[in-house]
């Protein structure tokens, strides 16, 4: 059974970058309405190294509201340099009952080996224990400066085997995804870029979570469920990686909905500039529309 499609949900924002929480139950809704299978918050998409604990929860108590099941349709993510932000992000989704966690490793040193990682993931481990669901490891380098080896990912599988039941592949490097898939295709593996979704689905990856899955669900969503490919995902990520992709999510949102607020973004990234958008939009109706 595939996981399917998980949107990376972007993050829609109200007067002086308060969280729009209505707004994002209802968006929440609408991805899974377009046959998302579930969606995840507070990831690199959803802006989640800006989303405080408070603001988690408020965040998870407004999807729950809005009949979204967070047990079955809703993913936590984690980003912390320590150990205990780390747990403490991740008591946070397992109090609200999320399915399961979308874990990336310490972003702050540089030069980490191995050993140092496999240290810092087994005390989160040791100290959530089972009770985080499912924990998918978010490889994503070009945020974290830190990539997750094949090797490593072994040694916690074999280590935590009732908690480690995938990794989401969020780098660039097609040859690094061969490898997952062949070294470790009992686990989900779940494409991140989705310019490799065809040849990740092709090969054996069980779905992917996305950012571009609050654009164009359904795309996605026909690639992973019939294999068959579709040119307009690589064209249409090309044209989005022109631009940092957070606020170009969110540029696109705010075009679909008729809702410039859905652009606004958090310090430190910066929204779009009005010719940027346009031209993003314009490659949208040309590719996609």
């Amino acid at each position: 059974m595939r996981f399917g499609l998980s949107c990376a949900l972007a993050l829609p924002l109200k007067d002086s970058f308060n969280v729009d929480f209505a707004r994002l139950a209802m968006h929440a809704s609408r991805c899974l309405a377009a046959g998302c299978s579930s969606v995840t918050v507070f990831g690199t998409t959803g802006e989640g190294a800006s989303v405080s604990l408070a603001e988690r929860e408020q965040i998870l108590k407004a999807l729950s509201h809005g009949d979204i099941e967070i047990g079955r349709q809703v993913l936590g993510g984690v980003a912390a340099a320590s150990v205990g932000d780390a747990v403490a992000q991740a008591q946070v989704a397992i109090d609200a009952g999320c399915r399961g966690l979308l874990l990336a490793p310490p972003f702050y040193y540089k030069g980490v080996t191995d050993d140092g990682f496999y240290g810092w993931f087994s005390r989160v481990f040791e100290k959530i224990g089972s009770r985080g669901g499912d924990v998918i490891l978010y490889h994503i380098p070009s945020v974290t400066a830190a990539t997750l080896s094949i090797r490593l990912i072994g040694r916690l599988k074999r280590a935590f085997p009732e908690i480690v039941k995938g990794v989401k592949d969020s780098g660039s490097d097609w040859s690094y995804t061969e490898r997952l898939l062949e070294a470790h295709g009992e686990l989900l593996i779940l494409i991140g870029n989705e310019r490799h979704l065809f040849a990740g689905i092709r090969l054996g990856a069980q779905g992917a979570i996305s950012g571009l899955a609050n654009v164009c669900p359904e795309i996605l969503l026909k690639v992973i469920e019939t294999g068959i490919d579709d040119a307009r995902i690589v064209e249409f990520t090309g044209e989005v990686l022109r631009f940092p992709f957070t606020p170009a999510v969110k540029s696109l949102l705010a075009y679909l909905d008729k809702d410039p607020l859905w652009a606004a973004v958090r310090p430190p990234l910066v929204a779009l500039s009005e010719s940027e958008a346009a031209a993003l939009s314009s490659a949208y109706r040309r590719i996609i529309s």
